[in-house]
């Protein structure tokens, strides 16, 4: 099947689920309630749920969806997408505002949501609202009966002898999402992305993931939110590859479901590995005598492989012995058949990505952004450069601009942003996206060196990035979370969250700590005070974003008083 030659995302699917043999082997399951999906029941579900929505909405009409991950989560955006509608995805963990904002900037005519929980959060914003025509609900309500109302089940669990075509005229320039930015610093922007944009993106990704696939066998573990435009996009790229999808439970259960169901390739954001590395380092400074030796080893051999350093003929034969009794234990802990994770939605930090590289976890990191549909660039698994982010798509065209901002071009840049010809103007400019970002090329692959946004300038004219220091105290076992503050200031100072395990360290030790971190940074760079904080940014607190990114404007304004005594 060439990706290249196909129109739209639904058309995609059909295309893969003809060529499927067995048509009733598992496609999707939840393992929240072990219930599958094979490919004929997702086939016959998306057919239904489509003759139902089309009777609701009209070309181009806005359909939001709210859902955990789940199957059918899948199930209603193709369906939505066959009615010749644009999916709305939405985070459930939004706040009430956050649902208000985004009903009344995109004004869909269908809501779909998973769960009555999701139903009283958005119950209020819906009166009065007569752009929305239909809701419909997987999980059973218990209400009263509304006009509003469709039961998902009821609409798709039928034996139909449904004659709804699965050919459909949308192109690859036409609009398939308006995916809302998490909005880190103020209202979220929903952007529009093609069909198009999304395929091109879908065959970049089988390029780097082709030596891994096993057609018709390979097994993903889907857990950040499909309401990302990364997740989101990874779900074509299943379909692509005829996977099996394997929806995660709950990030407390990630590493539980990773040994339920074997995960040969898993997406993840930088917290994720970052807790990961710090969990495993942890684990490995505990480890005395001949343990320690061999895990020494095992480190040392690794990185000098992923850093193209030759062995020598001994080492090669020490290395073979511990990839046998050191790393495949490490691998079994999550789930023995892991062949990569691919790190997006963030920096991955490039001691974290080295450790996990030569621990035996592949982990290849990408970049892009939701603007770009989104990925522009990766790591290839044959040729890991661990402090870059690999190179552009096929399709994709990336240059460096005088400032050293990344500029992308390609038919995966988003068509633009809804209602907001101000903001779209200021980003695309003959066709360049203005990513925000600065870079440079090494030997073809890409590397990101600073975020025009965040970069902190000091009195005398120093750029420094803040993520760089902070990624440095967050690796500490330590701190859990850490904000640097000190735009036009003489000096930077921090905010800190504790790990709960050392809560009762002193002052002095902190200290201690944040002058070992100083040494590894630049003079300009080092931290010269901080204070701490006992409550954890989070989702709930709307600190974070729902990819577990700090909300930095937010975070600041908070706490801009806290910071500022310390001058």
């Amino acid at each position: 099947m060439e990706i290249s030659q196909i129109n739209n995302l639904v058309e995609l699917f059909y295309k893969r689920f003809c060529e499927i043999k067995n048509k009733d082997q598992t496609f999707l399951k939840w393992l929240y309630n072990s219930k599958e999906y094979s490919w004929n029941k997702v086939f016959q579900s998306i057919k239904n749920l489509s003759e139902e929505i089309s009777k609701h909405i009209q070309k181009g009409d806005r359909c939001l969806l709210i859902s955990e991950n789940r199957p059918e989560w899948l199930i209603s955006d193709l369906s939505i997408m066959l009615s010749y509608g644009i999916t709305v995805p939405a985070y459930t963990t939004y706040s009430e505002r956050d649902y208000e904002y985004i009903i009344n900037d995109c004004k869909p005519s269908l809501v779909i949501i998973s769960n009555i929980e999701q139903y009283k959060k958005i119950k209020n914003i819906l009166k009065d609202k007569d752009f929305i025509k239909k809701i419909i609900h997987f999980d059973e309500l218990n209400l009263e009966e509304s006009n509003l109302l469709i039961s998902y089940k009821k609409v798709t669990d039928i034996d139909s002898n449904n004659k709804k075509e699965f050919q459909i005229s949308l192109k690859r320039k036409d609009p398939a999402c308006i995916i809302y930015t998490s909005g880190t610093q103020g209202n979220p922007k929903g952007v529009i992305l093609s069909h198009g944009g999304i395929l091109n993106n879908c065959e970049g990704a089988i390029e780097i993931l082709k030596p891994l696939i096993k057609k018709d066998q390979t097994r993903f573990l889907t857990w950040l939110p499909l309401s990302h435009s990364y997740e989101h996009t990874v779900q074509f790229v299943q379909i692509t590859v005829s996977a099996r999808v394997f929806y995660a439970e709950n990030i407390e259960k990630l590493i539980k479901n990773m040994n339920d169901c074997s995960p040969e390739i898993m997406t993840a954001v930088p917290r994720f590995y970052q807790n990961l590395y710090q969990k495993i380092n942890a684990s490995f400074n505990k480890a005395t005598g001949v343990k320690k030796v061999l895990v020494q080893k095992m480190l040392n051999f690794g990185l000098k492989k992923i850093k193209k350093e030759p062995l020598n003929f001994f080492e090669k034969i020490q290395d073979n012995i511990l990839e046998k009794i050191v790393r495949k234990k490490i691998k079994t802990q999550f789930g023995g058949s892991l062949k990569t994770f691919v790190s997006g939605g963030g920096a991955l930090d490039k001691e974290v990505g080295y450790f996990l590289n030569a621990i035996g976890l592949p982990t290849l990191q990408g970049y892009g952004l939701t603007e770009t549909s989104p990925v522009v660039s990766c790591n290839p698994i044959n040729d890991i450069r661990v402090e870059t982010v690999g190179p552009p798509f096929k399709g994709n065209e990336v240059k460096i601009a005088e400032d050293g901002e990344i500029l992308v071009k390609g038919e995966n840049v988003m068509i633009g942003y809804w209602n907001n010809k101000e903001e779209t103007d200021k980003v695309l400019k003959n066709g360049w996206l203005h990513t925000g970002d600065i870079g440079i090329f090494e030997n073809k692959y890409l590397k990101i060196t600073d975020r025009k946004k965040d970069i902190l300038i000091t009195p005398g004219g120093d750029n420094i990035s803040p993520l760089k220091i902070e990624n440095e105290l967050v690796n500490s076992d330590l701190f859990d979370q850490a904000i640097v503050y000190g735009d036009n200031k003489p000096y930077l100072v921090a905010l800190l969250v504790i790990n709960d395990e050392k809560k009762t360290l002193t002052e002095e030790k902190i200290k201690q700590e944040i002058e070992k971190i100083n040494k590894k940074l630049s003079k300009i760079e080092n931290i010269k005070k901080f204070f701490i904080i006992n409550e954890k940014f989070s989702i709930e607190n709307g600190m974070l974003t729902p990819t577990l990114k700090l909300k930095r404007f937010k975070i600041i304004q908070k706490y801009k008083n806290s910071f500022e005594k310390l001058y």
